[in-house]
């Protein structure tokens, strides 16, 4: 057994200002962070929020975004691999040097588990698919993980889970897949950290005058299934707050039951993840990846910030700050939420939370590819992407869920997890009774009990 655990618990991830400075400082090198700075806040309690200004949604229900720019990494996907390889440690007995993990990926999670690996001092292997960014490569390799490349695109999730099954098979007694998929670590992160930050950030919003204290829809595309989980919290303290799920048009598994090829990287994977608590959300929408592409280059080009600020109002100290904290899935999200207040019809003191994943910086390759396609970006051309893809987006495909279909999404849980995967037909009929999940969630003053024992 592993004999020290040296990072947070779920309590002091949520609430970072009341770690030990001195604490906090032995996790930092070279000034660079440490496991201790995984948090929505930074060390003095202020929180990694941003609210969007309506010169940009076009609506007025106040948007507010959570973006995870600045934890270790650069995306809270640090989080999620933290906080499984910590339940891994103390449930299974996992040791640096004697294990190497298996991170399934289509980036920020791997990227992420190659920091906390090599900050916990194992070996680590990110398996994703070939066609993501370079910078996400670049990243895997800075923080010296090996790399198990799969064919297919960002919803080719099955291909990672096969090349992941074959490393075990190589080596059964040293690898060990650490499954964001299927953990409960990643859930248990989003729900109990996630949630309640976003909880509070609604009454720090609300004494600045921005919404009533409490959320009216929280608006998450379904990756891993782990982000979405902070919605299960906000369902218990205000139980009319709707949990909207987000997933591309070109992959609408579930919108649809449909499949597909997209460019959002980091969601949609053409199936249910186990993690995923589908009871509890309230609606589904699907959002164009091509308008995610043009609006992230939108907001982070200069064209785009002249046409925005000249011309339509938008404050340019916030489109200083959008800049540096949207990447692809984050303009999906804010795309979203814009159409759940359209389609909802939610008004000023309706407050909408949505997350940004990761930052441009990520995309950089992305937006010079699209360049290459399309020729660059001019002030017409920024004017119309502002107008179509942000002040009229469309409040087409939204999917307003009922008993049955929940009952759907359930059921095809099956076919990844039973069928391919292992699982039993009695473990998924449990998923579909709440116990199940008060349970999991539960489980947190246990977990973070194992931590401060380790450490």
């Amino acid at each position: 057994m592993i004999a020290t655990l040296p990072g947070p618990t779920y309590e002091e991830m949520l609430h970072p200002h009341r770690i030990d400075p001195a604490m906090r400082a032995r996790g930092r090198t070279d000034g660079r962070a440490g496991l201790f700075d995984i948090a929505w806040r930074d060390a003095e309690g202020r929180p990694y929020v941003d609210v969007l200004p309506r010169e940009l949604t076009g609506v007025d229900a106040p948007i507010a975004v959570l973006y995870g720019r600045d934890m270790p990494t650069g995306s809270h996907k640090v989080g999620a691999a933290y906080s499984v390889l910590a339940e891994a440690v103390l449930a299974e007995g996992l040791e640096p040097g004697k294990h190497t993990c298996i991170w399934p990926s289509t980036g920020n999670y791997g990227i992420g588990g190659a920091w906390v690996a090599r900050q916990l001092g194992f070996g680590s292997i990110v398996a994703l698919p070939e066609t993501m960014s370079a910078e996400r490569f670049a990243l895997l390799r800075r923080y010296g993980s090996d790399i198990a490349t799969t064919p297919g695109s960002e919803s080719s999730a099955r291909q990672v889970f096969d090349r992941c099954q074959a490393l075990v098979a190589s080596d059964p007694a040293r690898m060990r897949v650490l499954n964001q998929f299927e953990s409960f670590g990643n859930y248990r992160f989003h729900y109990y950290v996630t949630g309640n930050t976003i909880a509070e950030i609604a009454a720090e919003l609300s004494q600045r005058g921005i919404g009533r204290g409490r959320v009216a829809a929280f608006a998450s595309a379904m990756g891993s299934g782990g982000t979405i989980a902070a919605g299960d919290r906000l369902k218990q303290l205000w139980s009319d707050a709707l949990v909207v799920g987000v997933e591309p048009i070109q992959c609408p598994t579930l919108s649809r039951g449909g499949f597909g090829d997209h460019q959002i990287q980091g969601i949609g994977d053409k199936h249910v993840t186990w993690i995923h608590h589908v009871h509890t959300m309230d609606a589904m929408v699907a959002v164009d990846d091509r308008e995610c592409l043009l609006g992230l280059q939108l907001l982070t080009e200069e064209a785009g910030w002249k046409v925005m600020t000249q011309r339509y109002g938008v404050p340019e100290d916030a489109i200083c700050r959008i800049a540096t904290y949207v990447g692809i899935s984050g303009v999906c999200n804010i795309l979203a939420a814009i159409k759940t207040a359209r389609y909802f019809g939610l008004s000023g003191d309706g407050l909408i939370v949505t997350v940004c994943t990761d930052t441009i910086d990520r995309y950089r390759s992305t937006m010079e590819q699209l360049t290459d396609e399309n020729g660059a970006m001019d002030e017409v051309e920024a004017a119309v992407r502002l107008e179509s893809i942000f002040h009229r987006q469309k409040t087409d495909w939204v999917l307003e869920a009922t008993h049955a279909l929940r009952r759907r999404w359930h059921d095809l849980k099956y076919y990844t997890w039973v069928e391919q995967l292992g699982k039993s037909e009695a473990e998924l009929a449990a998923l579909a009774d709440p116990e199940f999940w008060l349970a999991e969630q539960a489980k947190v003053a246990d977990v973070d009990r194992g931590i401060l024992a380790l450490r």
